[in-house]
């Protein structure tokens, strides 16, 4: 077994449980990509196993942080089962759930969402890589699905040197999926959509913004960075008579259309724009309008802490705009899924966009995400998605 040895002083944060190494903190020791390695404190004090990455900037993710424990195919049994019965305590109210969250469930850089009957993953490290074959078989014997579909197509493989990969796993047949959410029914395609497919950790905002449009009555509501229109379909849900989805996607503009037709709704009561978020807000204020109610739901400004101001002005732009359009006592759900921003940063944003358009604001609610995408103690930068619901003062 090889060994990796840090710096002195820099084994604090596996002490606290923390599962990554950065690169400079390593002394000496090197392995092949995804190899565990014994991580070892300046003093040749155990640490931690974990799975080496030559390439990364995090040169080693831990699998365990106990000495006895062995990382074979046992261990990766133990914890996508541990894992799956963690959904099965929660109040999911979906047949479209987040299996395993990486770090929050001891196997960083894997994410695995199951729709309905097909799981769909993402192989993002070294180490889940060099294990995939393993880990999509202990899957299928842990949900009893028959099908996995690879979406290891997001930009940090390639922080990882690995390259892009996609497909049928285990299983194949038709990439389209519909879910239940909340009583609405949902399409998603593991081969086109986002992320794995869908944005799963919106489930639970979207229930609540049904009840909020509901309980304000929010006629006319606009939706940023709509995607394939979950809010939408929350919208009309709670009564919302005239909805505006905005996207630059058309593909995912013409799914949104089916999925207001798929629950019941009648199409006319949403319009669909292929247009720029923040031109369309500068748009509609241009021209006197006003909304009941907006979501602001962009994609990621900020990636890493690096990105952070350049997105804050990005941020605070948007959020200006939408509470100018917003009518007297509207409400503006925002959010931002940046690691770069946190929540306390993110408010303060919010605050100053406020500033910026002369409006105030109450404080509804702090949002999060779904609870099949859970935060550790141990590893507080799982906490990536925020987001907040302002009531516009009357």
């Amino acid at each position: 077994m090889k060994s990796i040895r840090l710096r002195e002083g820099k084994e604090r944060s596996l002490l606290r449980r923390h599962p990554w190494v950065f690169e400079g903190s390593v002394a000496k020791g090197k392995a092949d990509a995804g190899e565990t390695v014994r991580v070892e404190a300046h003093d040749g004090r155990f640490l931690a196993w974990g799975a080496y990455s030559p390439t990364s900037a995090i040169r080693v993710r831990a699998w365990s942080f106990d000495e006895v424990e062995r990382i074979d195919r046992d261990f990766f049994a133990r914890r996508i089962a541990a894992a799956v019965a963690l959904r099965a305590r929660l109040p999911v109210a979906s047949d479209g759930v987040r299996l395993v969250h990486g770090e929050a469930d001891g196997l960083p850089g894997l994410v695995v969402d199951r729709y309905a009957d097909t799981l769909s993953a993402q192989f993002l490290s070294a180490g889940t890589e060099r294990w995939k074959a393993t880990i999509a078989d202990l899957l299928l014997e842990a949900t009893g699905c028959a099908r996995l579909y690879e979406r290891s197509d997001s930009g940090v493989r390639g922080l990882e040197g690995l390259p892009p990969a996609t497909g049928w796993l285990r299983g194949d047949g038709a990439t389209e999926v519909t879910i239940r959410e909340h009583g609405w029914k949902l399409t998603v395609d593991v081969a086109e959509g986002h992320k794995t497919g869908f944005y799963l950790d919106q489930r639970d905002n979207r229930a609540r913004f049904a009840d909020w449009v509901r309980h304000f009555g929010c006629e006319r509501v606009l939706n940023g960075y709509c995607y394939t229109g979950g809010f939408t379909v929350a919208a009309l849900a709670g009564g919302a008579k005239d909805v505006v989805g905005v996207d630059s996607s058309a593909p995912a503009l013409e799914r949104a259309r089916t999925h207001v037709v798929l629950n019941g709704f009648d199409p006319g009561r949403a319009q669909w724009l292929d247009a720029d978020v923040n031109a369309t807000l500068r748009e509609r204020l241009k021209a006197g309008e006003r909304f009941d109610a907006i979501v602001l739901d962009p994609p990621k400004f900020a990636p890493t802490a690096a990105h952070a101001e350049r997105a804050a002005r990005a941020y605070k732009d948007i959020n200006r705009l939408a509470l100018k359009l917003l009518a007297p006592g509207g409400l503006l759900l925002t959010f931002s899924c940046s690691g770069g921003i946190g929540a306390e940063l993110f408010h303060k944003i919010v605050a100053g966009a406020a500033i910026d358009a002369g409006v105030d604001g109450a404080l509804l609610a702090r949002l999060e995400g779904a609870c099949d995408h859970p935060t550790t103690l141990a590893f507080p930068e799982g906490e990536y998605l925020k987001g907040l619901a302002i009531l516009k003062a009357a």
